[in-house]
């Protein structure tokens, strides 16, 4: 089985005092309002890249060790990546207020994006997303994940934004796994079942530098 990953996940991962628990990187319900717990999933996603970014481009001060670290950059990426009523329901969405606010900082990115639309006759082939996500993370980059519907896929919210860090896939590319990072948490998705079950597809994004 082949493998891709990101080099330093660790990053993500710091021990919340309070809760007396590790988390890894962002989470949604740690946002002060109630809208924002509800719909703050692309914030969180973008929060994760972002900070990602920044340490690959030497720009990080310190590894975040806190929760209250992560809600300060989560409430800078809310003024952005902020959601109509439908939420972070596109992928310009997130892409286009991830640039911006990449410029505020001083970064010039470009995007990548692989749409999975509703429509089944015009869905990218399974081996394309494969070469796609392989294509970033070989990069060292982390990827953005829309999910509009799960499909048979248990332990993934629909409507939902998370954060892809790593890749497992065979040889023959019939069969992949993701690891991701959804609500301060590391879980495995069955990525080929998501592809076969979704019924409104979602899409892939990712950043590097311009």
């Amino acid at each position: 089985m082949n493998k891709k990953a990101l080099t330093n996940p660790e990053l993500f991962k710091f021990y919340d005092k309070k809760n007396k628990d590790d988390f890894f990187g962002s989470n949604q319900r740690w946002f002060p309002t109630t809208w924002q717990r509800l719909s703050g999933c692309g914030s969180c996603a973008a929060s994760n890249i972002y900070y990602y970014l920044t340490y690959l481009n030497n720009t990080l001060g310190k590894k975040y060790n806190s929760r209250k670290e992560w809600v300060s950059l989560m409430e800078e990426l809310w003024k952005y990546v902020k959601p109509s009523l439908r939420g972070v329901n596109k992928l310009e969405m997130f892409y286009n207020p991830m640039l911006e606010f990449a410029k505020t900082k001083g970064m010039d990115l470009t995007y990548h994006f692989c749409e999975v639309p509703e429509e089944v006759y015009y869905r990218p082939t399974f081996q394309k997303v494969i070469d796609f996500l392989s294509k970033a993370l070989d990069k060292d980059l982390p990827v953005a994940f829309l999910n509009w519907c799960n499909g048979e896929v248990k332990n993934l919210d629909r409507w939902h934004w998370v954060t892809i860090i790593e890749l497992g896939y065979d040889l023959e590319k019939e069969w992949a796994y993701v690891n991701i990072l959804d609500e301060g948490r590391f879980k495995t998705i069955d990525l080929a079942l998501w592809l076969k079950s979704t019924k409104l597809g979602g899409g892939f994004l990712y950043f590097e530098f311009a």
